[in-house]
C-alpha cells in the first residue's frame, strides 16, 4: 500500500478522470450523436448521477491536498484546477443539452395541428410548457444540490484535518509530560540511594549508660 502523502489525492484524481471520460463520452462521443427521445434522456440521468460522483472525487482532492508538503502542493493544486475546468465545462455541457433536449419536447409537442373545434389544445399546450419548465427547474435544483453538498463535505473535511492536528499534538505533549516525569523519578530515585548508602555507612552512636 502507498503511503506516500501524495497518495490519495492521486487516487482520487484518477477516479475523477475515470468519471470524465464516461462523461465525455456519453455527451460528445460518436453514440452521443444518434441518440434521440427517451434514450437521450436516460443517457443525461447517467451523466447528471456521474457528474455528481466527479464533483466528489474533487472535494476529496482538496481536502487531501491539505496533507501534501509545500514544496509539492504547487504542482497539485495546478491538477486540481485541471479537474475543476474540466467538472464546470461538462456540467454546462449537460445543463445545455438538458435545455436542447426540453425545448425539443416542447417543439415536437406544439408541431401539431388543432382546429378551433379541438377544446383541448391550448391546456395540452400549457401542460407541455410548464413540464417542460419543471424539467429545467429540476435540473438546476439538482445542480445548486450537488454544489451545495461538496462545500458542506469540503467544510467537514477541513474540520476533521482540525481536530487531527489537535489530537496529534495533545499527544506529543502527553509524551514530554511522560519524559519530564521519569526524568524527575530517576532523580530522585538516585537520591533516595545515596541517602539509604550513606546511612548504612555511618555507624549509630549508641547512649553512654
Amino acid at each position: 500500500m502507498d503511503n506516500s502523502p501524495t497518495a490519495l489525492f492521486e487516487s482520487y484524481e484518477q477516479d475523477f478522470q475515470q468519471f470524465i471520460e464516461t462523461i465525455r463520452d456519453k455527451l460528445e462521443g460518436d453514440t452521443a450523436k444518434d441518440e434521440q427521445g427517451e434514450q437521450r434522456k436516460s443517457t443525461l440521468r447517467r451523466v447528471e448521477m456521474e457528474l455528481d460522483e466527479a464533483d466528489e472525487m474533487v472535494s476529496q482532492m482538496e481536502i487531501e491536498i491539505q496533507g501534501i508538503p509545500a514544496s509539492l502542493r504547487p504542482q497539485y493544486h495546478t491538477r486540481l484546477r485541471t479537474a475543476k475546468a474540466d467538472l464546470t465545462r461538462f456540467k454546462k455541457l449537460s445543463k445545455d443539452l438538458h435545455a436542447q433536449l426540453s425545448r425539443a419536447d416542447l417543439l415536437s409537442s406544439s408541431s401539431g395541428t388543432y382546429t378551433s373545434d379541438d377544446p383541448y389544445s391550448s391546456s395540452s399546450d400549457r401542460t407541455r410548457l410548464l413540464a417542460g419548465t419543471s424539467l429545467l427547474e429540476d435540473g438546476t435544483r439538482r445542480l445548486q444540490d450537488s454544489q451545495r453538498v461538496a462545500l458542506e463535505t469540503e467544510s467537514q473535511g477541513a474540520d476533521i484535518l482540525m481536530n487531527l492536528r489537535s489530537q496529534r499534538e495533545q499527544i506529543e505533549n502527553s509524551r514530554n509530560v511522560l519524559n519530564t516525569a521519569d526524568s524527575s523519578i530517576d532523580r530522585a530515585s538516585g537520591t533516595l540511594k545515596k541517602m539509604i548508602t550513606r546511612c548504612v555507612r555511618t555507624p549509630l552512636s549508641m547512649p553512654s549508660v
